[in-house]
């Protein structure tokens, strides 16, 4: 199959097709929005969440209508699960696919569009990553990550995921950290583990969107503040009434997520505040 981006995509707001990555690999991806004419939109390249082991595209949809109805183009990646691909093999997926969606930038979104990395829960894990192999290689270059409720912390540990998890030794994310890393050696791979990277230097802004009962709320907050001390611009916020996250952002329900209006409020703010990056960004 050509990487071409297919014509019959582009005047659907919502449309799946299987793409060809430079590696010769193929990826379901879903496409939301739609380019308009003579602008440039933000193009967010999205992974779902699920623990590293379950979801696809369908899990993905409540956070990527949530970036359709701020003006964005989406193109929400369906990434191989553990336990059959561990680490690093989704985010070798991941970066193929940002790579695709940077070359075909100006068909997907316009001339001069920015992109973003943004995932929720596991997602949020290898956005972070998929952004640091990007640092590392110097391309593409990329305008914001965004985070939602990220899994960050394979000790699975925080005050704030044992509050959720009440007396349970075993929970779905711990089951997730497992099937997802290989050996103790994955466990201190900064792209596997973005949060206990030692270099943060050279990553692009970050938007970080917890819930005040979020089980991934604390350790999404250290990475905050690790970015933040690392002198990198940083916006945070917590939603005081989102209710079951990272759960509810998973569900793929037609009725408004929680805190519908507050999440798009903070994409719109970080697609303007990130909206004038020097021209090399750009180009």
């Amino acid at each position: 199959m050509s990487s071409t981006l297919p014509e019959r995509l582009l005047p659907t707001l919502q449309s799946d097709d299987v793409i060809a990555l430079a590696s010769g690999q193929e990826v379901a991806v879903r496409l939301y929005g739609r380019k308009k004419t003579g602008e440039a939109s933000p193009l967010v390249v999205h992974f779902h969440g699920g623990a590293f082991i379950s979801g696809d595209l369908d899990n993905g949809c409540t956070v990527a209508h949530l970036f359709e109805a701020v003006g964005a183009r989406v193109v929400s990646v369906a990434y191989p699960l553990a336990p059959e691909h561990p680490f690093p093999q989704p985010l070798e997926i991941g970066y193929g696919v940002l790579q695709w969606a940077f070359k075909h930038r100006t068909r997907l979104a316009g001339k001069g569009a920015q992109v973003y990395l943004a995932g929720e829960e596991a997602g949020g894990n290898l956005a972070a990553g998929v952004c640091m192999m990007a640092r590392d290689q110097r391309h593409p270059p990329l305008a914001g990550q965004i985070l939602l409720s990220p899994m960050l912390d394979p000790c699975v540990g925080t005050p704030s995921l044992r509050a959720a998890t009440g007396s349970a030794t075993d929970c779905k994310w711990a089951q997730g950290w497992l099937q997802f890393l290989r050996s103790a050696c994955d466990a201190v791979h900064p792209y596997a583990v973005p949060s206990t990277a030692q270099r943060l230097a050279g990553l692009p802004p970050t938007l970080m969107l917890v819930g005040l009962n979020d089980p991934m709320r604390d350790e999404a907050l250290a990475y905050a503040g690790r970015l933040e001390a690392a002198g990198l611009s940083v916006t945070r916020h917590v939603f005081d009434k989102a209710q079951q996250w990272p759960d509810a952002l998973l569900t793929p329900d037609p009725r408004p997520c929680p805190c519908a209006q507050e999440v798009q409020e903070q994409f719109q703010q970080f697609f303007a505040a990130t909206r004038c990056r020097p021209p090399d960004l750009i180009s």
